[in-house]
């Protein structure tokens, strides 16, 4: 028996992780990995079906000859219902499947190449609703054992899925997330006047991402608190009296993402903070709106006590905000040596860290700005998709044996 390399692959993708409004965390991934699988995407080599449970928001990539949609129904249940029957009607049309997301069909009568962004929910269960923990446990599970290849986001998360589910490091691959816009975000007077809206004043400490435990968000304000007590001492002795009086005033705390689960014990802690006023929640927020708090804030910071990779550390990075992130997972691999590590359980030392990074000099932090954009250029969307492709083609190539 040998390979015997395909003249041409027909792919169905499951696109509904991308095919949403208000795209955060997974849905970002999925939505930038398919609009660059369909400028890979050659009439010679592939044929690419995505399936969706509704029509293809306008800006998801048009459909051509080598690229089309599917709408399978019912939407409910739909990996365990709609998802697999069509697959199996559908079977001698397809090479192999892929998802982006953690989800596989139930069954599968074709190879398929699954996603796993992070293994949070196993880590640390008490962070997630019952019924999401159930469902993501034993969905995950399936999705990974039955998959010829796992894709995952950065090498932390490649090591736990291994650990966890006891999979050859060669069938999991590595294709990290990159920016979502390359353009390099630049102040502006109308940037500015979004802050206003939310009643933000630079300086600021910018945190983005939803509001929920595993972020480490009553920690940062335990941080912000120490950071506020020991502000003009601090300054009082590094800078001079009359830098504190005239440009140091203390920075706000911003949180700029949405209210997610068993966000109450967050919400409290902002409420029996001194420091209340300066403790800004702004919900969601528009890609104008972030990129407006990334070019204005001081620093930004990121101490998840568990990440997948962390997208934020890169927009950071790319508007010259200096991040601060936790030492641990995979938020290490994101930042490079462009930023400040901290323990994320030490809230004396986010406290100085973020003191560190609201006053450095400016030719401290023009460094620390070259660095940044060195580690961008170690991620880029158009990589991961070519990682992704390969990785499809061997799964077909796999599979397709002949006798000699």
């Amino acid at each position: 028996m040998i390979n015997s390399p395909p003249k041409i692959i027909h792919i169905a993708i499951d696109g509904n992780e991308a095919n949403v409004i208000n795209r955060v965390g997974s849905n970002v991934y999925a939505y930038f990995l398919l609009k660059e699988l369909f400028e890979l995407a050659d009439a010679e080599k592939h044929s690419m079906t995505v399936l969706l449970t509704k029509p293809p928001l306008g800006d998801m990539p048009p459909e051509r000859k080598y690229w089309r949609y599917q709408i399978v129904t019912p939407s409910q249940f739909w990996t365990w219902w709609a998802l697999p029957i069509y697959l199996h009607q559908h079977q001698s049309e397809f090479d192999v499947f892929f998802t982006p997301g953690h989800y596989a069909p139930r069954l599968c009568p074709i190879p398929y190449v699954s996603s796993v962004m992070d293994l949070a929910f196993l880590e640390y269960p008490d962070m997630f609703k019952l019924s999401d923990l159930i469902k993501l446990k034993l969905w995950t599970k399936l999705s990974v054992g039955q998959a010829q290849k796992v894709i995952t986001i950065s090498r932390y998360s490649q090591l736990a899925i291994h650990k966890h589910y006891n999979l050859p490091l060669t069938n999991i691959v590595v294709a990290p997330p990159a920016l979502a816009n390359s353009t390099q975000v630049r102040r502006t007077t109308k940037s500015r006047k979004l802050l206003s809206a939310h009643r933000i004043q630079p300086p600021f400490i910018l945190y983005l991402g939803t509001i929920q435990p595993r972020k480490n968000l009553v920690t940062l304000i335990k941080a912000y608190n120490l950071l506020r007590k020991k502000w003009t001492s601090s300054l009082d002795k590094s800078l001079g009296k009359s830098m504190v009086k005239k440009s140091n005033a203390p920075p706000q705390l911003v949180l700029a993402g949405k209210i997610g689960w068993l966000a109450d014990r967050t919400l409290a802690q902002i409420r029996h903070s001194p420091y209340q006023q300066d403790i800004l929640l702004t919900g969601f927020v528009t890609e104008p709106e972030k990129n407006a708090l990334l070019s204005w804030a001081s620093c930004t910071v990121q101490i998840g006590l568990y990440e997948g990779f962390g997208i934020p550390v890169l927009e950071s990075l790319s508007a010259g905000a200096i991040p601060v992130v936790a030492n641990t997972t995979s938020l290490p691999e994101a930042v490079g040596k462009a930023g400040l590590l901290v323990d994320p359980q030490d809230k004396k030392g986010i406290a100085q860290a973020l003191l560190t990074a609201c006053t450095l000099p400016v030719k401290k932090r023009a460094e620390y700005r070259q660095l940044g954009h060195k580690q961008l250029a170690n991620f880029s969307w158009r990589s991961s998709a070519q990682t992704v492709l390969k990785t499809l083609w061997d799964v077909v190539a796999s599979n397709k044996l002949v006798v000699k």
